[in-house]
C-alpha cells in the first residue's frame, strides 16, 4: 500500500470515529462546563450554551423529545417507559410500606419496654414506701462507708421520694 492510501484511510477512520462526538451538547452550568448527549435543562440561558449538535435547535429537541426519539430509534414502544415507571413505583411503595411496618414494630417494642420499666419502678417504690411506713429501724451508708441510722427527717425525705416515684410510675 502506498503512503497516501494509509493517510487517507487513517483520516477517514478518524473522521468516522469523531462523528458521535459532534452530536454533543456543551453548556456552562452551576458546576462548570458540562457535556451531554441530551440538551441542557430548561433553566440554562441561551448564552451559556457553548456547543450544540449541528442538526439540533434548542426549541426542537427537549429532554423528553430526545428520550422518546431514542426509544423510537431503538424500536421500543412508547408505553415501555410507563411500564418501567409503574414497576419502579410499585417497588418504591412496597419498600416504604415495609419501612413503615418496621418503624411501627420498633415503636411498639419501645412502648412495651418503657411500660415494663415503669411497672418495675412502681413495684420497687411501693415496697420501699411500705418499708419506710413500717417503722422498722433503717440505716444508710455515707460517703466514707459508715453506717448511719435514718432519723425522722431522712425517713420523711425518703418517704416523699418514694411517693413521687409511685405517682410517676404507677399512674394512680
Amino acid at each position: 500500500m502506498s503512503r497516501w492510501t494509509v493517510v487517507v484511510l487513517a483520516a477517514l477512520l478518524g473522521t468516522t470515529l469523531a462523528l458521535p462526538a459532534s452530536a454533543q451538547w456543551k453548556w456552562r452550568g452551576k458546576n462548570g462546563v458540562q457535556y451531554s448527549d441530551l440538551p441542557p435543562p430548561p433553566g440554562v440561558a441561551e448564552a451559556d450554551i457553548l456547543q450544540r449538535p449541528s442538526s439540533a435547535s434548542r426549541k426542537g429537541i427537549t429532554p423528553v423529545a430526545a428520550a422518546s426519539a431514542a426509544s423510537a430509534a431503538s424500536g421500543a414502544q412508547g408505553l415501555a417507559p410507563k411500564t418501567v415507571d409503574s414497576e419502579l413505583e410499585a417497588k418504591r411503595k412496597k419498600t416504604e410500606e415495609e419501612a413503615n411496618a418496621r418503624k411501627k414494630a420498633d415503636e411498639k417494642a419501645e412502648e412495651t419496654r418503657v411500660a415494663a420499666a415503669k411497672a418495675d419502678n412502681c413495684t420497687r417504690a411501693q415496697a420501699q414506701l411500705r418499708t419506710l411506713d413500717s417503722g422498722v429501724r433503717l440505716a444508710q451508708m455515707n460517703e466514707k462507708g459508715e453506717r448511719i441510722v435514718m432519723d425522722d427527717t431522712a425517713r420523711a425525705s425518703e418517704s416523699k421520694r418514694a411517693r413521687d416515684m409511685i405517682a410517676q410510675n404507677c399512674g394512680k
